[in-house]
């Protein structure tokens, strides 16, 4: 760290420094005294941690004495709040101004994209635009490569249709090498239960910058405060990527799936989905596995991740075997929400979406089903599947039940997966 930082100083500033610590560097600096120096330094929050705050105390020390030598202003450039990293590892940095660069809105997103039609004539699907401003939220780093990544992937196509950002959008969630993701994923391992239950579970958090979870989160750009004052995700995209990062791979249950798993049965003669039937086996499959293999331990023994998570990844396994044997696709939308999990799977050209969260009352057990109905309109599918995680042990009022409805001209299925809190963990 110090020769590769010393080196492009000596080279971006035409100096010769023969430093090899910062003590070093801040008397190699002293003595420069005959122009006027600016040091940006990008990636910031990649610096070795060891050696961060040294660089900031020579920084702050070289600000004091700034009118007898070279070194008039210092830009750190990073993905994280300066600030926040900054204060995480000197004393306050209080001469700093924080500059944050604002996301695209999705306004700025289509000039962008528009941009690249003009110049080519190549156009991108106005679903394809939509869900590039959705997926990243405006993240510039990342609506820029979905855009490039798209336009390399389909060069001499005339039209980038809904097709080929799906298949982006699976690069980005199970290839792509991206030093934002590997940030965040890295951030969150640290939080991982409260993460975890911002992902699974429907209650809201207040936003309280004071509480050092959240305001590592935020400054690392995971989290952020919602219109309501509530935590919420950033970017979807981030969402997506910790469902992965989190789930349990090495339970071996989608093996034990598919052992039994007789696809065709699952269709009609005309090549439909039942659905209601594939729901009836996963239930049969819960009552036969339980939740147990999807909790994970660490190697004290003690529980990772919190129960519910092991009750959505417990339907995303089943599902996702019966999916790649019958040959279909799986997707999760992208949703900023807490505490649900919006599956899509495509299957001989049809869209199924499922919805899993776990029950916490009946005002939010009917509030699911509106929005889901809503959901599925916006998508233009017009069923939507409700699967509700009960506890056994609570005694449901009477509206707690399975049905199918009609919700604002959508048919909604509504499934409750019993399950006990001591046997099924």
């Amino acid at each position: 760290m110090f020769n590769s930082l010393f080196w492009n100083i000596s080279t971006d500033w035409e100096i010769d420094l023969s430093s090899k610590s910062f003590e070093a560097l801040e008397n190699d600096i002293c003595r420069i005294n005959d122009r006027k120096c600016v040091l940006i330094v990008d990636e910031i929050e990649g610096l070795n941690p060891d050696l961060f705050g040294q660089f900031l105390h020579t920084i702050r020390s070289l600000y004091h004495s700034r009118e007898k030598h070279c070194l008039k202003s210092v830009i750190l450039v990073g993905v994280s709040n300066i600030v926040g990293v900054v204060q995480d590892n000197a004393s306050p940095f209080n001469i700093a101004d924080n500059l944050p660069v604002d996301y695209f809105t999705e306004q700025e997103v289509n000039q962008l994209l528009q941009q690249h039609e003009t110049e080519t004539g190549q156009l991108f699907a106005q679903k394809v635009k939509e869900k590039i401003s959705a997926i990243t939220a405006g993240q510039p780093g990342l609506v820029n490569g979905f855009a490039w990544k798209l336009v390399e992937d389909n060069p001499d196509k005339k039209i980038i249709d809904y097709n080929d950002y799906l298949n982006v959008e699976d690069w980005y969630l199970r290839k792509a090498i991206d030093k934002n993701v590997a940030n965040i994923i890295n951030k969150a391992k640290q939080y991982r239960k409260f993460v975890e239950r911002l992902l699974f579970r429907e209650t809201q958090e207040p936003f309280d910058i004071d509480r050092e979870e959240i305001r590592f989160l935020h400054v690392n750009g995971l989290i952020k405060e919602n219109s309501e004052k509530n935590i919420g995700f950033w970017v979807p995209l981030y969402k997506k990527r910790l469902y992965k990062a989190f789930y349990p791979y090495s339970n071996g249950e989608k093996g034990e799936v598919v052992q039994t798993l007789v696809v065709d049965r699952y269709f009609d003669k005309n090549g439909l989905l039942n659905a209601n039937k594939l729901i009836v086996g996963y239930k049969e499959y819960v009552k036969r596995r339980s939740f147990r293999p999807f909790m994970e331990k660490d190697e004290n023994g003690n529980f990772k991740s919190i129960k519910e998570a092991a009750l959505i990844y417990s339907f995303e396994t089943y599902i996702q075997a019966f999916i790649e044997e019958a040959k279909g696709k799986i997707y999760r939308e992208a949703d900023t929400g807490l505490g649900k999990s919006d599956l899509i799977i495509n299957i001989h050209g049809i869209e199924y979406l499922f919805e899993t969260k776990k029950y916490y009352s009946p005002g939010q057990f009917e509030t699911g089903k509106t929005q889901l109905a809503y959901y599925c309109k916006s998508l233009g599918i017009k069923q939507g599947y409700y699967l509700v995680f009960a506890p056994d042990k609570i005694k449901y009022p009477d509206e707690i039940i399975e049905k199918a409805e009609k919700i604002n001209n959508i048919a909604i299925n509504t499934y409750l997966i019993k399950y006990d809190e001591e046997k099924d963990f």
